[in-house]
């Protein structure tokens, strides 16, 4: 990617350019059309990441005044460790921005903040189903081995 590349923290004037982003994240895992994310989970999700009592952030990749890619995170407490972990928990490109560092970029900016924090770990999940990306996750980070389970409520 071009030297120009800068990964920053999410302002409210990003907003429009967030929002396609934050859209094409959520059609790649199939929430789209008619099982799209209620607006308001939308909306909550962007309040959070301005809301100094949340745990979540956003950094977005900018080239030229674009915004390439998105990385959202949050920190949790461990029941096995006294340091705060740090969950990966949205990362994003535009699709002309893929294998050109941007994703990586954003990763480290995570480890970044992270190590800033106090985290003791990073941390995300990717569908089984999504190879592109594990190519480049198998570079910058270990599988824990662990599976994830869930239950609807």
């Amino acid at each position: 990617m071009a030297d120009d590349l800068r990964v920053r923290p999410l302002t409210r004037a990003d907003h429009a350019q967030w929002l396609p982003l934050w859209d094409g994240y959520n059609a790649f895992y199939g929430r789209s059309g008619e099982t799209a994310l209620d607006p308001a989970i939308t909306a909550m999700t962007w309040s959070r990441i301005f809301d100094a009592d949340e745990p979540v952030h956003g950094l977005v990749a900018e080239q030229d005044g674009r915004l390439l890619g998105l990385v959202h995170y949050l920190f949790h407490r461990s029941t096995t460790m006294i340091e705060p972990i740090c969950y990966l928990q949205d990362l994003f490109t535009t699709e002309q921005a893929r294998g050109k560092g941007v994703g990586r970029a954003l990763i480290e900016a995570v480890y970044d903040a992270a190590r800033a924090a106090g985290a003791s770990r990073v941390y995300w999940q990717t569908h089984e189903t999504n190879a592109t990306a594990m190519k480049l996750y198998d570079q910058v980070a270990d599988k824990s081995g662990f599976l994830v389970y869930r239950k609807p409520l």
